[in-house]
């Protein structure tokens, strides 16, 4: 009868461990460089295919803000979880990790609750039937916003080629930017042209969770680690590449924000 096979051999086995250091950090540092280019990919797309049409800019809700807070609490939360377990504090380790995953649970409730509060006021994503009888997704719909009751330039803009158009709340009808005496609405047009592009933030939006999802999964299991023992003062280098990874996604957030709500 064959013998039961060994453990799965170190292939870093015999090396000075600076260099298992070095590989596992470039590892993730590839990782993270294809995200950046995919979400550049995806920006950049949706860019040009906006160019010349109407552009709804959105005021963001207050959750937005409290979430933007959490994940810079759980960076810095993770930050000490590095700094103490090369301290060899394996408990103050474990609590700053339980902060991480606190602060990022927090983070997604507030998530939703901010994209809950765009959707009351008619923001978000809406589904409207196309001539062709299928089904057509639209970000930011107008249509969906001035029938919720936002108030045009609080609650939300709209503007082509960085100047904001001219509304007016009795006729409800926008107007473009040198019309100041209203002559002419162009309210359909900008119905029917703005934020055509959205399908790119519904694929930015969605790659971004999917990430986030990799990153609460990542947290647990080198939590896991450091309670076993596998991860500790000699050896931190998993949870730095969890720190690279984290840090890098709240970042990443922190872009898409400024992107969904200021440069957009």
């Amino acid at each position: 009868m064959a013998q039961t096979s060994a453990a799965k051999p170190d292939v870093f086995e015999g090396h000075d461990p600076a260099i298992r250091e070095r590989t596992k950090k470039m590892l993730m540092y590839f990782i993270v460089f294809a995200i950046i280019m995919l979400f550049a990919g995806f920006t950049s797309a949706y860019i040009v295919s906006n160019m010349g049409q109407y552009w709804v800019h959105v005021t963001p809700t207050t959750p937005f803000w409290i979430s933007n807070g959490l994940l810079i609490l759980s960076s810095v939360a993770l930050w000490l979880a590095v700094r103490w377990m090369r301290a060899g504090n394996k408990v103050k380790t474990l609590a700053a990790l339980g902060g991480t995953l606190l602060f990022g649970i927090g983070f997604t409730v507030s998530q939703a609750e901010g994209w809950q509060g765009m959707a009351d006021l008619g923001m978000g994503w809406s589904v409207s039937e196309h001539d062709s009888g299928m089904d057509a997704y639209r970000w930011n719909s107008i249509e969906s916003i001035m029938g919720s009751g936002a108030v045009y330039g609080e609650d939300y803009e709209v503007s082509r080629n960085g100047l904001p158009l001219i509304y007016s709340p009795e006729r409800q009808e926008f107007y473009a930017s040198n019309d100041e005496l209203m002559v002419k609405p162009i309210t359909r047009d900008v119905a029917r042209t703005s934020n055509s592009g959205g399908g790119y933030l519904w694929a930015l939006i969605a790659v971004h969770i999917l990430h986030l999802i990799f990153g609460f999964i990542y947290l647990v299991v080198n939590g896991i680690r450091v309670a076993l023992g596998a991860i500790h003062s000699g050896d931190v280098v998993r949870l730095q590449s969890l720190s690279i990874y984290w840090h890098f996604m709240g970042a990443l957030w922190l872009y898409l924000f400024a992107f969904l709500f200021f440069l957009n």
